[in-house]
């Protein structure tokens, strides 16, 4: 079965991201580059729980970090790993537009995200000059968040470059798969960040 070949929501497979050869090896090949960010953001999280409490006499953990902010960012990041649930769902029911949509509202959600992390970020050096360099701490903290915070703007621009690049080509055997990776990496995004707001935030509140 040619990638290229035109369906309809009759004839297209019931797992379009597998369908194809070259599509099971995209799906093999993001389960190996995802161990080794796995192994990445684990010795991240070794490092600040190592360096938690080298705050240099600055600001500590209890005071620093908004319970509030950090949920509010929390639940944006949520809300948009089930947002891209909807639209691998309409993937499947080979319905591109509603696919789309549901990519469009996972975007603007996971930008909201950012956007609370960057004025996150921002808060801190200014109002408790802790930044990068201020302390262990600092270090620790802003490579962990700061490297998930990467994570996340790559995984926006992946999503938003495969919106555009199949806007007018619409669903296929051979882009169907490039939908499915990009979001289970969305959602391993989600899963690391649910981590860091208890190993770090909820965790840092408690001393």
């Amino acid at each position: 079965m040619h990638a290229e070949e035109k369906f309809t929501a009759e004839t297209f497979p019931a797992s379009p991201e597998k369908a194809t050869l070259e599509g099971k090896n995209k799906f093999l090949g993001f389960w190996l580059f995802l161990g080794g960010e796995t192994v990445l953001f684990a010795s991240l999280f070794a490092t600040f729980l190592a360096l938690r409490d080298s705050d240099a006499g600055g600001a500590t953990t209890q005071e620093l970090f908004e319970i509030p902010l950090v949920f509010a960012a929390t639940m944006l990041l949520l809300t948009s790993s089930l947002t891209s649930v909807y639209a691998m769902y309409h993937m499947k029911n080979f319905n591109f537009k509603q696919m789309q949509l549901w990519l469009g509202i996972t975007l603007l959600l996971g930008a909201a995200f950012l956007a609370l992390e960057i004025y996150e970020f921002n808060h801190y050096s200014h109002e408790y000059k802790f930044t990068i360099t201020s302390s262990a701490l600092g270090s620790a903290f802003y490579t962990l968040v700061g490297t998930h915070g990467l994570h996340v703007a790559f995984g926006l621009l992946w999503i938003l470059t495969l919106m555009i690049r199949n806007a007018k080509r619409g669903l296929n055997l051979y882009n169907a798969p490039k939908y499915y990776v990009a979001s289970l990496y969305w959602h391993f995004i989600d899963v690391v960040w649910v981590f860091i707001f208890t190993v770090v935030y909820l965790m840092g509140m408690v001393g």
